[in-house]
């Protein structure tokens, strides 16, 4: 369960870069970009003994974009996730995800996602692909990626983005296994955010 949040990481900062190879596309300006904390979320499901698919996220997670729109391939994309931030809207679950069977936030406070390359697929779709780092285990990981729109935000005037990525991976290989294979080892994470221009 708590595996899937790991793979939400991921996806957050993929869906980021591949902002960055649309920004030609679209006419968004080269650029550093960062979250519009009001409209982001990192989301993961799993099969739990095949009786329900909950959805568990987490509250704090930074991401930090370097788009380039002439050389999409050269974007960087950086996200970190605050692992003790892990909401599943039942604070005994909560415990039991940051304690030591799970995430053992006290050893391994924070989720990271560094972009490696990015490749586009269609018009507005992209394969993000990253490194995924929880509790110290590194793993490459893919992101498929939709830029839903790149434009001029209506109220604030500034370059705005706005993205949806998903990608399923497995918990035991990082190190959350726990209960595997009734509670499901395969974790899909959902990535919804806007990201705003930063000021020069």
């Amino acid at each position: 369960m708590s595996q899937a949040f790991s793979k939400l990481n991921v996806l957050l900062a993929s869906s980021l870069l591949l902002c960055t190879s649309a920004y030609a596309q679209f006419g968004v300006p080269s650029g550093a970009y960062e979250l519009d904390n009001t409209h982001a979320y990192i989301t993961f499901s799993y099969s739990h003994l095949g009786f329900s698919n909950p959805h568990v996220g987490f509250n704090s997670f930074t991401v930090d974009v370097n788009a380039d729109n002439e050389n999409p391939q050269n974007s960087q994309v950086a996200v970190v996730i605050d692992a003790d931030s892990i909401d599943s809207r039942v604070a005994e679950f909560d415990q039991h995800l940051v304690g030591e069977n799970y995430f053992d936030t006290a050893q391994y406070p924070e989720i990271t996602f560094t972009s490696t390359s990015i490749k586009q697929t269609a018009d507005n779709t992209f394969d993000v692909t990253g490194n995924l780092t929880i509790k110290d285990i590194t793993k490459p990981v893919t992101l498929a990626t939709t830029i839903n729109k790149a434009a001029e935000h209506p109220m604030l005037k500034i370059p705005n983005i706005g993205l949806s990525a998903t990608t399923t991976v497995s918990r035991t290989e990082f190190g959350l296994g726990r209960f595997a294979p009734a509670v499901g080892d395969e974790v899909t994470i959902f990535i919804t955010a806007e990201l705003f221009k930063k000021a020069e």
